[in-house]
């Protein structure tokens, strides 16, 4: 995280906004869902990425229209950015 954006994701405000977002969408990766998979989502993405211009705006940063619950490999597709392992389903690493 960005060091702007610290004292946001470790507020009570964005804790209490992405459980309960989190409990809405039954726990499962929304992007995955919509290809026909059954995953657990993990992280509360904001799909209007957050900016020291717009990290103080609620309509922004704790509206339910800019956020979407995903997996690590969605959330890592959406930030261009790719995972140097895995874990696999008795949470051992495994390199790739």
């Amino acid at each position: 995280m960005k060091d702007f954006a610290k004292a946001f994701y470790s507020s009570d405000a964005w804790k209490n906004c992405r459980e309960a977002y989190r409990k809405s969408k039954g726990g499962l990766c929304e992007s995955c869902k919509r290809k026909g998979l059954i995953v657990a989502g993990e992280i509360v993405h904001h799909k209007v990425h957050l900016t020291p211009d717009n990290i103080n705006d609620p309509n922004v940063t704790l509206n339910w229209d800019n956020l979407e619950l995903v997996c690590r490999d969605c959330h890592a597709a959406e930030h261009g950015s790719k995972k140097r392992y895995k874990v696999d389903l008795l949470g051992n690493v495994i390199c790739k």
